[in-house]
Formats: structure tokens, sequence, C-alpha cells
């Protein structure tokens, strides 16, 4: 793959907090290399505004490996980029050529607000997870790997739904800033499993009630989810969750 050079103008949403009015500023950025990473070339672009004693771009990062979820920009009308089943810190500038302009901006959900510029606020998925994604479990010697039988099929499809990282994408995508993808992921992994099975009707009606509070729309099948999660999480996963929660409800009723 041959490497190159690209000089690139940036139009980069900026906003003090959540209170003011945002707007778009114009960046020029030069002699970006194709290998950088999306985040290496806000780093070039943040020095260059600091030397020029100009407020650089705020922006969330962390593990910069794909793992965090925390490189949450939407860029040119797309969470995380161009480049599917990839994270903002995984995309690389070789998914654009010299002279291109590149559009970015945060999340938009109102159960996201915005912080500072790219950085929003996702603490509403720890909420839901803190109202029931999880199992109760006694502390101690940790238990033998092959003590529960586990089914091949389940723990592949848990394994899959775990791997959600919780970056938003899916709210971003969604036209009703549904939360339903990551909600029936962090509901799915367990629920597959014999050690989530005790809670499993407490815990889809209290993540399902946490989701509702906190603001996040209701679900129409679109799937954009799925296309523009970095994870590649099914929407198989939002036809499990409704299942269990008909079911669970109804037992209720009952």
């Amino acid at each position: 793959m041959d490497h190159y050079t690209m000089n690139l103008t940036l139009k980069v949403w900026k906003q003090k907090n959540q209170s003011e009015r945002g707007h778009f500023e114009t960046y020029q950025v030069k002699d970006i290399s194709s290998e950088m990473s999306f985040l290496e070339m806000f780093d070039v672009l943040n020095e260059a505004l600091v030397e020029e004693n100009r407020e650089p771009i705020a922006f969330d990062h962390d593990c910069r490996e794909g793992i965090c979820g925390m490189c949450s920009m939407y860029i040119n009308g797309r969470p995380h980029g161009p480049w599917h089943g990839t994270t903002t810190c995984q995309l690389h500038m070789r998914a654009f050529k010299d002279g291109d302009t590149i559009v970015v901006e945060p999340w938009r959900a109102n159960a996201f607000p915005v912080i500072k510029d790219l950085i929003v606020d996702r603490h509403a998925f720890d909420r839901i997870i803190q109202a029931g994604g999880y199992i109760s479990v006694n502390t101690g010697n940790a238990v033998d790997g092959n003590a529960i039988p586990v089914k091949k099929e389940n723990a592949d499809s848990a394994f899959a739904a775990a791997a959600c990282i919780g970056c938003g994408a899916c709210v971003a995508a969604c036209k009703n800033s549904s939360a339903m993808l990551f909600v029936s992921a962090k509901v799915a992994h367990l629920s597959l499993l014999p050690q989530g099975e005790p809670e499993k009707r407490n815990r889809v009606l209290n993540m399902i009630e946490q989701m509702d509070k906190e603001g996040f729309g209701s679900c129409t099948m679109t799937e954009a989810c799925e296309a523009v999660c970095p994870k590649e999480i099914s929407v198989d996963n939002i036809a499990r969750l409704n299942g269990e929660y008909l079911s669970a409800a109804g037992a209720i009723d009952k």
C-alpha cells in the first residue's frame, strides 16, 4: 500500500457547553500521513492550535485500540466514519484523499448532552447497566470454567453480544435516537448463559424502564444501528429483547 500525504479542510463542531449554542469552525491541516489514525490527525491539529495560542478541539479518547468506545465522532454523516466495523481510533487517513473536506460532529441525541465540542455525556448508558446489566454472585474463588455446561451456539451468541463497547454509535445513527441495540446486547449476553437466568425477568424490565427514563427514542427496526456498529452487533438481539420483555411483563400481569 502506497504511503502519501494530504492537505485537508476540517469543519469541526465547536460548543463551549450544553447550555450554549454550537457552531462549525473550519481548519486547514497539511502534510497529513495516510497512515495516521483519525485521532492522530486531530492530535496534529491540536498541537498546531496550541502553538498559535488557540483553544484545541475537545474530543473523547482513551485506549485508541477499538476497545473502550470513547472515540465518538460523527464523520461526514456517519458514526465513526466511512469504514465498516471500525471505531474512529481505528479509522486511518487513507480513507480520505488530498483536498477532501471532512465534517466532524458529536453524537446527536437528547440523552447524550454535549459536554464540550465533540465530547458528549454518555452516563445514561452507565445508569442502564446499573439498573440490571449484571449478575448477582457471591464473591470467593473463581468457579471452574467447565463447571456449568453451556451450549456452543448460546456461548457464541453471548460472546458476540458481549462485544458491544457502549460507544453510542447505534443511538447516533438512529432517526429516533433509540438505544435498543445497546440494551439488547447487554441483556442478551447475560440471558443466553445459565448464570444470567435467575435475574432474567427483572433485568429486562429494569433496563427497559431505565432506558425510557433516560429519554432514548423507540425502535422502528430500520437497522441503521447495526449498519454503523463498530462491533457489528446484530439486530437479532433486539428481537430477543422484545421477546424477553413481553414474556417478563406477561408473567407479572398474571
